[in-house]
């Protein structure tokens, strides 16, 4: 009996151990998945943030540098991820990229000068925005060792200039035919911002403040010029929604002028970022704004929430708008800016339909004017001159010409009262379009007309072909030169202004599918081990 105790004792104490030790093995196997599993899914949310695209890449940085320690970092830090595609993307016509490494007291004594440059030219409040994009890589991060070796840096603090679009092929001293140059006198912010104005023929200071623009271009000869308005265009559009938004506008009786509106965008705006953003507005409209919606009792509980969805489709992209303007910039904070971006997207609009398209084109813009530009003496004027139109156009000419020559009417009627109140642009002063220096052959001749004063006679041939080519091709050019226009002449971006899909790398595609076999391994594993399970005795 006594035998029988230690015997039945020992067994029942290593089959303890043994369940023990499979328990352990168990959980300690299962541990090893899940902090695998966690591992892996952090990698995925890094590999998605890292790729959600340029443009919102650039917005994470500003808004880390903002809440930052240092409110005075203007430069944008790239890193080998970022660094191409912000480049290419940048509306500025120059880049300017410091090669660094934070452990250098040479470079972080040198950051304080390339602040103070960088303020003038980076971000909404820049002072001369669009100009000049001043970019920082920190050669001393390990993500960034190819990046840098990639421009053959030698020492530190490295200043590289130039093209946006240049930087994607690196540099090296070999290299004669290379657009981008080595600063080799920067050293101080004074010398930097000199070197700056020799290459763009400026007069910038580093004391400049906002809207202090004497250096504003104002060569109404150069058709060039209006390339830049690309972005103004883009910057209209997601203004106006947002005026449409802000101001609850969108109600029954406007509802549909707008989705007729959005449907001209949709097929011809200039940007394929706005085309798409309109696109996405359109097709969820109805559950965002039904039909009953002017007199269903859900209007004001609803009304606030459905603003709030609308809003965040982004109708233009994540970071329009920017908060400032391009081409319809004015000398002062009062002037031009969304007006002028407002009429170069209806003329840009009215040069790229067909001739079937003439008078809905026509109706559409009428109404979007009528029921949602909110200076009101302006719209009512607006819609004066379409109530004047007596036929429906039959051509995209006509409409084209149409339009021209409405605002041509609108500037001479601006231009008397800016002059007896003083109100108007100096550097920008409102004119009968085209000028002859811009179009020689566009006008014929000066004709009498009342009190003295005469009238151009214009080649109305000769100025459709300069809206064509202005308001059309030109327009766009500024993007075909940095390769953001597809063959068939549609703008590609790496695009952030989805916010119904996510767009996931590829590693973190792998990442996520390893994640879920790991999840598939632990579950099958715990079912085995449940089914081996033998059923537990009763001792008595």
């Amino acid at each position: 009996m006594l035998f029988f105790t230690k015997t039945f004792s020992f067994e029942f104490h290593r089959s303890c151990d043994r369940k023990k030790s499979i328990f352990v093995q168990s959980v300690s196997s299962s541990m090893s998945l899940m902090y695998w599993i966690l591992i892996l899914n952090v990698w995925v949310f890094k590999a998605s943030s890292l790729q959600a695209g340029s443009r919102a890449v650039l917005r994470e940085i500003a808004a880390i540098d903002g809440d930052g320690s240092d409110p005075k970092d203007y430069a944008v830090e790239l890193n080998a991820t970022s660094f191409d595609a912000v480049l290419k993307e940048t509306p500025a016509a120059y880049a300017l990229v410091e090669f660094f490494a934070h452990w250098c007291p040479a470079c972080r004594n040198y950051k304080p000068h390339y602040e103070k440059v960088a303020r003038l030219f980076n971000g909404p409040n820049a002072v001369h925005p669009g100009i000049v994009l001043m970019t920082r890589v920190d050669c001393a991060l390990k993500i960034n060792t190819k990046l840098c070796g990639k421009f053959s840096v030698g020492h530190y603090p490295m200043l590289f200039w130039g093209p946006p679009t240049k930087f994607s092929a690196g540099w090296s001293s070999d290299q004669a035919k290379s657009k981008l140059s080595v600063i080799d006198d920067g050293r101080t912010a004074e010398r930097l911002l000199n070197w700056i104005n020799k290459q763009i023929g400026s007069s910038y200071g580093l004391d400049d403040e906002k809207f202090e623009n004497e250096h504003l271009s104002s060569n109404i000869s150069d058709p060039g010029q209006i390339a830049r308005a690309v972005y103004d265009v883009e910057e209209a559009t997601a203004t106006s929604f947002d005026i449409i938004l802000e101001h609850k506008m969108i109600k029954s009786g406007t509802r549909a002028s707008l989705i007729k509106f959005l449907q001209l965008l949709v097929a011809h705006h200039p940007s394929r970022r706005c085309r798409k953003g309109s696109a996405e507005v359109l097709v969820n409209f109805d559950d965002l704004y039904p039909l009953d919606i002017g007199s269903s009792a859900r209007h004001d509980v609803d009304t606030t929430s459905m603003i709030g969805v609308l809003r965040d489709f982004h109708i233009c992209g994540k970071d329009v708008p920017r908060g400032y303007w391009m081409f319809c910039r004015g000398s002062r904070n009062d002037t031009r800016g969304f007006s002028c971006g407002l009429w170069v997207l209806m003329h840009s609009l009215s040069v790229k339909i067909e001739d079937g398209e003439s008078q809905s084109t026509f109706t559409s813009m009428c109404d979007f004017i009528h029921n949602f530009f909110i200076c009101e003496e302006c719209r009512q004027h607006f819609y004066e001159m379409c109530s004047s139109v007596k036929s429906p156009f039959k051509t995209a000419r006509d409409f084209a010409l149409w339009l021209w020559s409405s605002h041509n009417e609108v500037n001479e009627r601006l231009m008397k009262e800016e002059a007896s109140l003083k109100t108007g642009d100096p550097k920008f002063p409102k004119i009968i379009w085209p000028p002859k220096q811009l179009c020689p052959s566009c006008q014929h001749s000066r004709v009498p007309k009342d009190k003295g004063s005469s009238q151009i006679e214009w080649n109305r041939d000769e100025v459709f072909k300069l809206l064509i080519s202005y308001y059309g091709n030109t327009l766009v050019s500024f993007y075909k030169e940095k390769g953001l226009l597809g063959e068939d002449g549609s703008k590609v971006f790496v695009d952030d202004s989805s916010n119904s899909a996510v767009v996931v790398p590829v590693g973190a595609a792998l990442a996520i599918a390893l994640a879920s076999c790991a999840f598939g391994a632990l579950a099958c594993y715990w079912r085995s081990q449940q089914k081996s399970r033998k059923p537990r005795r009763s001792w008595s």
